[in-house]
């Protein structure tokens, strides 16, 4: 591409930041980062801290994160640091269940945050708009553990039927991407002038789209990973004037080296790889001051796609899991669980939304035997009681998440057996003697070839 990037930073960042310094940085390493999951690994890691994020770990180098099992076990997600500054806005708020909606959620990164930063009886919806970005998001929340969340597949406006509900939105809206030229050498390649002015105006309808299904004196937080002023303060300025919202401050350390920039209203947190240690990174917190209280609707559109199981038989699934949930079959045989607070929500959501996953899934019954799911091993509210254990190595560990029959030695009974490695939780296998079923989704499956040379694990630090 015949432009010259550096004086595009100078000029589009002036009184900002050095152009020239934010272009040689973007020659740089870049730097290794991941956040960990406390219900998965309780104790603090021997890695540098992320100085924003408490369960934020910089890594020396750039390991192959598909070799580690505590890695698809959901024990930890690979995150851009400057991202996780989102704990310093949510974690003050998080002080009561909220209500919280991840709109442009995929990968997932911020919703696994988000929903370890919300406290008990809260729900967190993320949605992604290309479909299958949402599985991915699906994958990484289910493996993440926690009930309280829905996964959708919608466009924004679809939000509407939720006015004034949600206490914080989160948008981390699409951009033109100028924060990733260090770290995805393509972005740079298709990169234009007239990309950033389309993701501005793309930037502003998602807002607008948005901004009713924010409750009143909630939150809205617009992030994007790009420098350059008109996708972020003109967009939220813009938006300010057009609202009635005003822009939050946040307390700063100096040693973090974020840079806080004010525009006709707007309040920004700039992240810049030659000030912090991370990617380019920008984020307002918008209150929303007036608007319409959300009223839940006395009478509900029944949904065809997911039944609601009984209380009395509920009770063949009760010891599966240690929350107070809602049972719900969501498939012929496939059966769920979600918190029994936002049973009416969880209907609202099946009637109005693309659901991709909703809550923990628990088992599939035929008949009168019950297989339990993958993804039930993953849940922190997992009964761990219910079936036998056993402790496997390293390459077996790997195997299981490659999704090989697996051979293993001293199972403590035929049937299925709880895998743990490291004593995480991984998965099952059906024991029937010569070898042990593995009912890993192929969808998750690793399908690179393993080198058991470069096998390592997080926890083994």
């Amino acid at each position: 591409m015949n432009f010259n990037f550096q004086t595009y930073f100078t000029e589009a960042l002036h009184g900002i930041t050095s152009g020239a310094e934010l272009y040689a940085s973007l020659e740089t390493a870049s730097p290794t980062s991941i956040r960990s999951n406390s219900n998965k690994i309780p104790k603090a890691l021997p890695l540098p801290q992320v100085a924003w994020c408490e369960q934020g770990y910089y890594l020396p180098q750039r390991p192959k994160f598909t070799l580690d099992p505590a890695f698809h076990a959901g024990a930890y997600y690979v995150q851009e640091a400057s991202s996780m500054f989102l704990e310093q806005i949510v974690k003050p708020l998080a002080t009561r269940p909220l209500k919280v909606l991840d709109l442009c959620a995929a990968p997932g990164g911020k919703s696994t945050h988000l929903i370890s930063l919300m406290q008990r009886g809260s729900v967190l919806v993320a949605n992604e708009v290309i479909q299958s970005r949402a599985q991915i998001v699906s994958e990484n929340l289910i493996k993440w553990g926690k009930s309280n969340c829905v996964v959708t597949n919608n466009d924004p406006k679809d939000f509407g039927f939720l006015e004034g509900f949600f206490d914080i939105v989160v948008v981390d809206a699409p951009c033109s991407g100028e924060g990733m030229f260090r770290k995805d050498p393509q972005a740079k390649e298709e990169w234009s002038e007239a990309n950033v002015e389309l993701c501005s105006r793309r930037q502003t309808r998602i807002l607008h789209d948005i901004w009713n299904s924010v409750a009143p004196g909630g939150t809205l937080i617009y992030s994007t990973c790009t420098f350059n002023t008109k996708e972020n303060e003109e967009v939220v300025s813009q938006f300010l004037q057009q609202t009635d919202a005003v822009c939050k401050h946040i307390p700063l350390q100096l040693e973090w080296g974020v840079v806080e920039k004010q525009h006709k209203g707007a309040v920004c947190y700039r992240f810049f790889p030659h000030k912090v240690k991370g990617e380019g990174f920008c984020v307002s917190i918008i209150q929303k001051l007036s608007g319409e209280e959300f009223e839940a609707p006395r009478k509900q559109t029944p949904s065809k796609a997911i039944t609601i199981v009984s209380e009395k038989n509920k009770l063949h699934y009760s010891n599966l899991i240690s929350d107070e949930s809602v049972v719900y079959e969501r498939q012929p045989g496939i059966i769920w669980s979600f918190s029994k607070n936002y049973r009416k929500f969880l209907l609202d959501m099946f009637s109005h939304c693309k659901v991709i996953h909703a809550g923990i899934p628990l088992v599939e019954s035929i008949g009168h035997k019950l297989n339990p799911l993958p993804g039930l091993a993953f849940a922190s509210s997992f009964n761990q009681n219910i079936l036998p254990q056993h402790e496997v190595d390293l390459p077996t560990a790997i195997r299981y998440f490659k999704k090989e029959a697996l051979s293993i030695e001293n199972l403590p009974s035929k049937g299925w057996i709880h895998l743990k490695y490291k004593n995480i939780s991984i998965g099952f296998v059906k024991n029937i003697g010569n070898r042990a079923n593995n009912p890993y989704p192929a969808a998750w499956a690793i399908k690179m070839n393993i080198q058991p040379d470069l096998l390592w694990s997080i926890v083994d630090l």
